[in-house]
């Protein structure tokens, strides 16, 4: 009898009656009443939230900005949530709120309290204030709903940040831009100021020249009236010289007068002697003329025969150093002649001067001769000048002692002037240097105000909200997905449909044997009858597969991306689990299923259906690798969503080695069921 064989004869047990096929029916409708009511009823919560009903309460009493603006933000978000139509949203009064979620008409409430705006408008304060959004919530209604409470209060939080980060950035903005203009004033104003102080600089420049030029003159003044002051010193003491000389001289005069009465004769003589004299100059200048003349041309043979007698004396082999020697010595004997020559020559010029001197001195004693006694005449003239003289001088002298003491007063004044003019020079220096500063400062100041006006930015009132939107809201979210579930049941579909798999398995053999009586009665070999025991249950399960693969595809409409491959992928999980509660209930019995039981519910809590497998305890983490759930889970979802295929051959692998195993333990189990014993006749427990 082969395995085809054993399986049909189990298959006509099982539908003997109609009862048994209604068992049957029922048996195959488990997996897809499990899988596919969950599915359901699970498909799209999220979807549903706009019927949950929930509460918004705005106590703000609102707050006016510096600006005089009326900020009220509270009521803004109140309106926002219930327009969004993300929940039941209802506007209510702060009681009502608290009664709706104690008695669960709310599944929870919002609440701006009454500082909400004050607190939002305090960041532009010294010292800010966090504002605050009430949630109220009460677990006894539902514990999702606290969860999802605080995600809609982290959007409200998200939402209002953003206004108010708006807000901020647009009046910082604003800001920038007034400073901005007010630096452009600035920067003008500095100009002007660089212009002008420039101005004053340079005229402090002038002023300082100036003041140097007017000390160095009152110096040369005060001592040019010291100088003065000497000089008519000077000039009075000659004044009273003069006077004493004067008088002298009036005296002498007097005297000279007396005494010349007789010159005209003596002149006379005097005359005819410098004549005579005159005659013998004349003849002596005359030789001196000759020897001057054979001064010179004396010095002109020697010049002429320097040149042709060194010339001579290097044709006769005389070596440089020698006739650098001649050379040097006839330099000293020119030097002599040239002061002999001068010499000689100015004894002739003296000769000649003395002739025509002496020539001179015979004509004006001639005429001294003839004007002597006009000069006679003269002294007695001057004889009466010097005696006018005398008292002139002595009112000279008077006024230049009057003219000395005020020149003593000039020269006080001009050391006073001087050194005032020294310190207005010294003033206008430092007033030069500072106005430098000045200038320099001034310039930096323009040249930093205008890198400040530059660096500044001047928004138009345009790309000022476009700047303020960006601000604040900062980042996108732009998503990517390799793969997409589509739907929270969508999300849930690989963990229920093995679970329900397993489940459908497991309840199978609540009815089918696993081994024929009269297969192990017979001499039939082990592995056919284990095979045999396996397939009537395993054909079973691919009938659960597809209709459940008919139901969440079409009924629940889960979107499955390979149906073909998703469904053949169902078929051998089904046939693997139905081999292992196979082995399980030929090799243990009752103690079999019941282990089989428990290995679902360990399976359910480490396959890593809902949760990521590796927020799993550590011991889980160890179980997830090596339970077959979790790999039928792994290659379903690639499968339902449409990701890489790769491991799904992995998972594939995985479940052929518990098939296979599953199997040869069936077959052991088959083997050692030839033998009867007493428990096997009356067991301890039965199933």
């Amino acid at each position: 009898m082969n395995p085809v064989r054993l399986a049909v004869a189990e298959l006509r047990r099982l539908t003997s009656s109609r009862l048994a096929r209604l068992a049957l029916a029922a048996l195959v409708l488990i997996p897809t009443l499990y899988g596919g009511l969950y599915l359901y009823a699970n498909h799209d919560p999220y979807g549903a939230f706009p019927q949950v009903p929930a509460a918004v309460v705005s106590d703000d009493a609102g707050t006016t900005l510096s600006t005089g603006e009326k900020l009220q933000v509270g009521g803004s978000v109140a309106d926002h949530l219930v327009d969004s139509k993300s929940f039941d949203w209802h506007r209510v009064s702060h009681d009502e709120a608290l009664r709706g979620v104690d008695d669960g008409t709310y599944a929870f409430a919002v609440i701006m309290p009454k500082t909400f705006s004050a607190d939002l408008a305090s960041t532009a304060e010294m010292k800010p204030r966090q504002a605050t959004v009430v949630l109220e919530t009460n677990d006894a209604n539902n514990y999702m709903t606290s969860m999802i409470g605080s995600q809609v209060i982290k959007q409200v939080t998200a939402s209002v940040a953003s206004e108010v980060s708006q807000t901020a950035a647009s009046k910082l903005l604003l800001g920038f831009s007034q400073v901005h203009d007010q630096l452009v004033k600035a920067v003008d104003g500095s100009e002007k100021l660089r212009a002008g102080a420039a101005k004053a600089d340079s005229g402090a420049h002038q002023l300082a020249t100036g003041a140097t030029s007017l000390a160095s003159g009152l110096h040369d003044l005060s001592s040019g009236a010291k100088r003065l002051g000497t000089g008519i010193g000077q000039a009075a003491a000659g004044a009273d010289d003069l006077q004493a000389g004067a008088g002298q001289l009036a005296s002498g005069l007097g005297t000279l007068q007396s005494r010349t009465a007789s010159l005209p004769a003596q002149t006379d003589k005097l005359a005819d002697g410098a004549e005579q004299v005159a005659a013998g100059n004349r003849t002596i200048a005359g030789y001196g003329t000759k020897a001057a003349t054979a001064s010179s041309d004396l010095k002109r043979r020697i010049t002429a025969d320097r040149t042709s007698f060194l010339d001579t004396l290097r044709a006769q082999g005389l070596t440089d150093a020698q006739l650098s020697l001649v050379t040097s010595r006839l330099d000293t004997i020119d030097g002599y002649v040239d002061r002999a020559d001068s010499t000689i020559q100015s004894a002739s010029s003296d000769l000649t001067r003395l002739s025509k001197g002496a020539d001179q001195v015979a004509t004006g004693a001639r005429a001294l001769a003839k004007a002597t006694p006009a000069l006679t005449d003269g002294i007695a003239s001057a004889h009466s000048g010097a005696v006018r003289l005398r008292d002139g001088a002595s009112t000279l002298s008077s006024g230049l002692d009057t003219l000395k003491t005020g020149a003593g007063q000039l020269t006080t004044g001009a050391d006073k002037a001087a050194t005032g003019a020294d310190s207005l020079a010294s003033g206008a220096n430092s007033l030069a240097s500072g106005l430098d500063a000045l200038t320099k400062g001034a310039t930096d100041l323009h040249d930093g105000l205008v890198k400040g006006r530059d660096s500044i930015p001047d928004p138009s009132d345009a790309q000022r909200k476009a700047m303020a939107q960006t601000i604040g809201n900062p980042v996108g979210v732009s998503t990517g997905s390799l793969s997409s579930a589509g739907s929270y049941g969508a999300g849930l579909a690989p963990l229920f449909m093995s679970l329900a798999l397993w489940i459908g398995a497991y309840v199978l053999f609540l009815f089918v044997r696993p081994l024929s009586p009269r297969a192990l009665a017979t001499s039939q070999r082990s592995v056919r009858t284990a095979l045999g025991g396996w397939l009537a249950p395993a054909l079973v399960g691919l009938v659960q597969v597809a209709a459940l693969v008919l139901v969440v595809g079409r009924g629940v409409d889960i979107k499955i991306a390979h149906p073909v491959l998703a469904f053949l992928f169902l078929c051998f999980t089904s046939m693997t689990f139905v081999a292992i509660l196979h082995a399980l209930a030929a090799r243990l019995g009752a103690v079999g299923k019941f282990l089989g039981l428990v290995f679902m519910v360990v399976q359910l809590v480490s396959a890593g259906g809902t949760f990521p497998w590796q927020t799993l305890p550590a011991p889980l983490q160890a179980v997830h690798h090596v339970v077959p759930m979790s790999h039928a889970v792994d290659g379903l979802r690639r499968l339902l969503y449409g990701a890489d295929l790769g491991p799904v051959l992995g998972s594939l692998g995985v479940l052929t080695a518990y098939l296979v195993v599953a199997l040869a333990v069936s077959t052991i189990a088959a083997r050692r069921s030839r033998m009867w014993t007493p428990k096997r006749i009356k067991p301890a427990l039965e199933l």
